[in-house]
């Protein structure tokens, strides 16, 4: 029985359902946020942004060479999903993002004002 084939299918399996549970609750937030208030539909947009930020960062680090191999590759790749995704909240927090949340917040509220 290989180990590292076995690790390496739960792994790619966690990042598919991590992936499909984010996607999910932002699109379940996004349908009811008809009776939110602009406090909830920003937060609303700022996760979206957030989401959308480590989906771009994900998709970079692809782009670079990995240097870890065996059993240890499965432990990096985890912590550094979560290193991943708290970097993209902590920007979007702390440097306002790139701007998306604020761009969709203002769309949305014009399109439920009409």
């Amino acid at each position: 029985m290989d180990l590292g084939n076995i690790s390496s299918t739960y792994s790619q399996y966690a990042d598919a359902l991590a992936k499909t549970s984010n996607a999910e609750s932002l699109k379940n937030k996004l349908a009811t946020s008809k009776d939110a208030t602009d406090e909830d539909l920003m937060k609303v947009c700022k996760e979206f942004e957030a989401y959308f930020i480590e989906q771009v960062y994900k998709e970079m680090l692809k782009t670079v060479p990995d240097s870890t191999s065996g059993s240890n590759s499965t432990l990096v790749d985890y912590f550094k999903d979560q290193a991943v995704s708290e970097i993209a909240n902590r920007s979007v927090e702390q440097n306002n993002g790139t701007g998306l949340a604020q761009s969709l917040y203002e769309q949305m509220r014009r399109n439920y004002e009409n």
